[in-house]
């Protein structure tokens, strides 16, 4: 059972990340949050990363598709509050 709190703590920690990725020029810095956010995909409830990431196995971990697959959780997440 996915519960509010596990989305709000997702939706909290992942909107603050994303903002700070799209406005960074410092690869460093998306490499940072790209290792903190796979971290906590990894961590995080597995029925509410499925939900969220419709059962990818590298949502929130693929280089290439990284900032569009934290803005698509962003966006689910804030539908699901």
């Amino acid at each position: 059972m996915i519960t509010k709190d596990s989305i709000e703590t997702a939706y909290s920690f992942l909107h603050q990340k994303q903002r700070i990725y799209v406005h960074s020029t410092l690869d460093w810095q998306k490499d940072d949050i790209e290792i903190a956010i796979a971290s906590y995909a990894d961590e995080m409830s597995q029925e509410l990363l499925d939900d969220i990431s419709s059962g990818r196995a590298d949502f929130l971990r693929d280089h290439k598709r990284f900032q569009e697959d934290i803005t698509e959780a962003v966006e689910i997440l804030e539908n699901m509050l």
